[in-house]
């Protein structure tokens, strides 16, 4: 197998926070030089910054506590950049549900937004975004920002009491504030994937796009729609020519970036990892599951977990970057480096690539 060419420059590891609090879930958001990851360990939620593009992290910060914090298949929290604010979101709650002692959900979760605009030293009181209360209690998000203040999270929600519904909220200053939910899509059978976490986007226009996996006829596909302003988005478009019927959730909704006006996406399918783009073909790239996508350098790169390896794959070619770890996340510099994450043995172990 042909190398990657890219050097592993440097390792951090972070965590646990305690005896009972593994670093889990890790999350990554960068601009410029910047770089930022939050991870849930425990009943709390931290943030870790660095200002040289990855090749440090510091001192984990806590953003908050909560009493119950989901941190399994995808639960964890998510991060973005809105200018110079960092922003994390993330489900907590007080009451346990009757899927408590499974997967850790309360059943009055709401989805949380914590604003940093020091760089990630101090962190705000956390915002509900969430206008129906215990609606995104499954835990399941995505999160994206353009950079300059807008903001969009895309969730899981049960609020009808029928089925699972895909809804959304926009900020439009650097999540400070949220609009009131919208619905983005409900299934005509009566419910969307259960436990696959959604992926939002930003286009250069300003274009808002979200994906998540559906459940129609009995199948488990990948569906990407869009909108201008984040209130009505358009007719749904299927990802990829094949399909997975499933009477069962995989917990596992890939990836999605954006650079200008093109939407990638990455996401699994039985055993095997698809590159997708919407009218165009499913390009089968690897065997494994739970994928994190990223650009860098405008090139696309795709990290999963393969059995208990953590594998990277560009153009083509597969590396192994770690023989055991769980969870992986990806993030793209504009000079061509990546930074990898990943959960192994209760810490967070972080590598920058060239």
């Amino acid at each position: 197998m042909h190398s990657l060419l890219i050097a592993a420059l440097f390792a951090t590891h972070l965590g646990p926070m305690g005896s009972d609090a593994p670093a889990r879930e890790p999350q990554l958001a960068a601009q410029g030089s910047r770089v930022a990851l939050t991870f849930g360990a425990g009943r709390a939620i931290y943030c870790s910054t660095s200002h040289d593009g990855g090749k440090t992290f510091g001192a984990p910060v806590k953003v908050a506590d909560a009493a119950i914090l989901p941190l399994n298949r995808h639960r964890g929290p998510r991060i973005a950049f809105a200018g110079e604010t960092i922003v994390i979101t993330a489900v907590i709650g007080k009451i346990p549900s009757h899927e408590q002692h499974a997967h850790g959900l309360p059943s009055d979760g709401d989805l949380m937004a914590w604003r940093s605009t020091d760089g990630g030293k101090s962190w705000s009181a956390g915002i509900v975004v969430n206008d129906v209360p215990g609606a995104p209690t499954e835990g399941l998000h995505g999160l994206t920002a353009d950079g300059e203040g807008v903001v969009f999270a895309a969730w899981l929600d049960k609020r009808s009491g029928k089925g699972t519904r895909l809804y959304g909220a926009r900020s439009e200053d650097a999540g400070a504030t949220w609009s009131r939910n919208v619905l983005i899509y409900q299934s005509p059978d009566g419910t969307i994937c259960e436990c696959c976490a959604p992926s939002a986007g930003i286009a250069g226009d300003g274009r808002i796009a979200v994906m998540w996996r559906n459940w129609l006829g009995g199948s488990r596909d990948l569906y990407l729609t869009q909108s201008r302003g984040g209130v009505q988005f358009s007719k749904p478009q299927k990802l990829g020519n094949g399909t997975w019927p499933l009477n069962a959730c995989p917990m596992d909704g890939g990836g999605m970036v954006v650079s200008g006006e093109r939407m990638i996406s990455a996401w699994r399918r039985g055993d095997t990892v698809y590159l997708a783009e919407p009218g165009k073909p499913e390009v089968p790239i690897g065997d494994g599951k739970d994928v994190a996508l990223a650009l860098a350098g405008n090139q696309p790169y795709a990290i999963w977990s393969n059995d208990t390896k953590i594998q990277l794959w560009h153009d083509g070619r597969i590396e192994t970057l770690a023989e055991s770890g769980a969870f992986p996340a990806l993030v793209g510099l504009r000079d061509g480096s990546l930074i990898a994450a990943w959960e192994h043995q209760r810490e967070i172990i972080t590598r920058r690539m060239r």
